[in-house]
């Protein structure tokens, strides 16, 4: 089955344009990594010893200034060495290993940013079948879900997009489409990604309800400051009735929610947008999540560098408390009851204004 867009298409042109391509030598003993190249064929190409140590894009400073560029022109290209997956409670039961990391896209408040240090373009792993089969082994040893939980009554779920955004990883070659159909073939999993852009070919996929796409939403304003380089939240709104049509879960990823003194009134109006969009199809199978801002002290930093405005909304210290990660560095969160009064406001509103959508998790 193919969906007609009803919607203009949001250009993949203006989001990449890639110009060099960096990768490991290894690369080039996978069909898909050589397929990849041939793609680009006037891009520039670049061997090194490894993805993880570009340092001409990784903890450069001198590459804040050209954030969206690097994020545009430039592809690495790698092999994932380390395939496992690991236990997760929220999202999905398991985080599968990655078949990418980074994003054209440039959400100023995106955790993964603080990886890489100040450029973090896609990083696209080539070795798809060795992912893959891991993936296949993994859920064959788990056997049934015995016990419903909040990720999934039935099926164990595997995040595939952790560290990436699958709606842009798909325009760079199969690895989304591959890790899809595996999922149709596996009778007790299904796989799970959050999206902020609507990528209609994979409307063709065919996932059989075995894959869950969580579309992350917040009021449009407040995305037209920090969503840098994603599909307007009202594509997304749009867009879920005809995924749902397609074969796919659909469900919504509020996050981050970020306080204004607006906040209120903003999201009654996108639970109102959201509500006049949605088919009873997609009403009838609606979840959420829930996830308000954590920001953090050297992400604000980098920011500062590139987008000092979305750091208007994303740096409060007046508002949040510092709380150190586990990496040593320092997060800002809602201060301690404020948090707490926030939560409670935003899911009361939630569950009056679309008392069909589940709330599986909210922090």
């Amino acid at each position: 089955m193919s969906f007609a867009s009803t919607h203009a298409p949001d250009s993949l042109a203006r989001l990449l344009n890639i110009k060099q391509i960096y990768f490991e030598p290894e690369v080039l003993y996978f069909d898909r990594g050589r397929a990849i190249l041939d793609q680009y064929p006037e891009a520039d190409r670049i061997e090194v010893e490894s993805h993880w140590k570009i340092p001409e894009l990784h903890g450069d400073a001198d590459n804040v200034s050209d954030w969206n560029r690097i994020k545009r022109t430039v592809l690495v290209l790698g092999v994932k060495k380390s395939i496992q997956a690991r236990p997760n409670t929220r999202s999905s039961d398991f985080v599968a290993p990655s078949h990418a990391n980074g994003c054209a896209m440039a959400c100023s408040y995106c955790y993964a940013a603080r990886r890489k240090g100040y450029a973090n373009p896609i990083t696209t792993f080539v070795n798809i079948d060795r992912i893959t089969a891991y993936i296949k082994r993994h859920a064959t040893k788990q056997g049934n879900k015995l016990e419903p939980n909040q990720v999934d009554p039935h099926d164990w779920v595997y995040d595939i997009g952790e560290n990436s955004d699958c709606s842009v990883d798909a325009a760079i070659c199969d690895n989304v489409k591959d890790l899809i159909t595996l999922f149709r073939t596996l009778p007790n999993a299904k796989a799970t990604f959050a999206t902020k852009r609507v990528n209609r070919s994979l409307l063709d996929y065919d996932p059989q309800n075995k894959t869950r796409i969580r579309f992350s939403l917040m009021p449009e304003k407040t995305a037209q400051i920090v969503d840098i380089r994603t599909s307007p939240i009202g594509d997304r709104i749009a867009a879920i009735n005809d995924f749902v049509e397609a074969g796919y879960e659909v469900h919504l990823n509020f996050s981050p929610v970020i306080y204004t003194e607006t906040w209120h009134q903003d999201y009654e109006q996108l639970f109102e947008q959201i509500d006049d969009a949605l088919s009873p199809q997609a009403k009838a199978q609606l979840a959420c999540e829930v996830i308000f801002l954590t920001h953090n002290d050297e992400l604000h930093e980098v920011n500062m560098g590139w987008h000092p405005k979305g750091e208007e909304l994303l740096w409060r210290p007046d508002l949040q408390e510092a709380k150190r990660s586990q990496t040593g560095g320092e997060n800002l969160r809602y201060r301690y009851g404020f948090k707490g009064k926030l939560v409670s406001e935003f899911t009361t509103l939630l569950r009056d204004r679309l008392p069909y959508c589940r709330i599986r998790y909210a922090f």
